[in-house]
């Protein structure tokens, strides 16, 4: 299924320089990483402070295309807010199911968004056994899912790991194993 007319919207407004963003819920105050900030949720003058978790359904039995969490999720790991975008995709993973496809392919984003944040924290050997951990749920996904390329994610973000290339960025794609598209 091609990505939605609202997404490429989006996507066509920001230009080729500006990164695709899925949402136009605002980013956080600031990118927590652990022992040098705030933690968000924790401390009083954590971003997240006092919020709830939205609610969130099961990404099997219900389209990504039009999830806002999982949309926001996207935004947060393509703004490098590695830790923001594990605690949004970690609701979905645990709605999702361990060992489900859609709960690999959300482990495996989770994965990589860990890597990278285990980049910024100085751990580069969490930081590789974190992209062995998402080569593993995104090859049990079974192919692109949720939008996405999910080996592609896991090389880009070996690249940025192992050779001090890019960040990963998640780019939907028309291509998706997803049942009820």
């Amino acid at each position: 299924m091609p990505v939605l007319p609202h997404l490429l919207a989006i996507r066509g407004l920001m230009g080729d320089a500006t990164p695709a963003r899925y949402t136009d819920r605002p980013l956080p105050d600031y990118r927590h990483v652990p022992g040098r900030t705030p933690h968000p949720t924790k401390s009083p003058e954590g971003h997240s402070f006092g919020r709830p978790a939205a609610p969130v359904r099961d990404l099997n039995q219900a389209p990504w295309s039009i999830c806002p969490e999982y949309l926001y999720g996207l935004d947060l790991f393509n703004e490098g807010y590695w830790w923001e975008c594990h605690e949004v995709l970690e609701n979905l993973w645990l709605a999702a199911g361990l060992g489900t496809p859609a709960g690999h392919a959300l482990q495996a984003i989770i994965q990589c968004a860990a890597a990278h944040l285990k980049v910024v924290s100085s751990q580069p050997t969490g930081a590789k056994r974190l992209v062995q951990h998402a080569r593993a749920h995104a090859e049990w996904a079974a192919g692109p899912r949720l939008g996405l390329d999910l080996a592609a994610m896991v090389a880009d973000t070996e690249a940025h790991v192992l050779a001090g290339g890019p960040p990963a960025r998640l780019d939907l794609t028309a291509q998706d194993n997803d049942a009820y598209l």
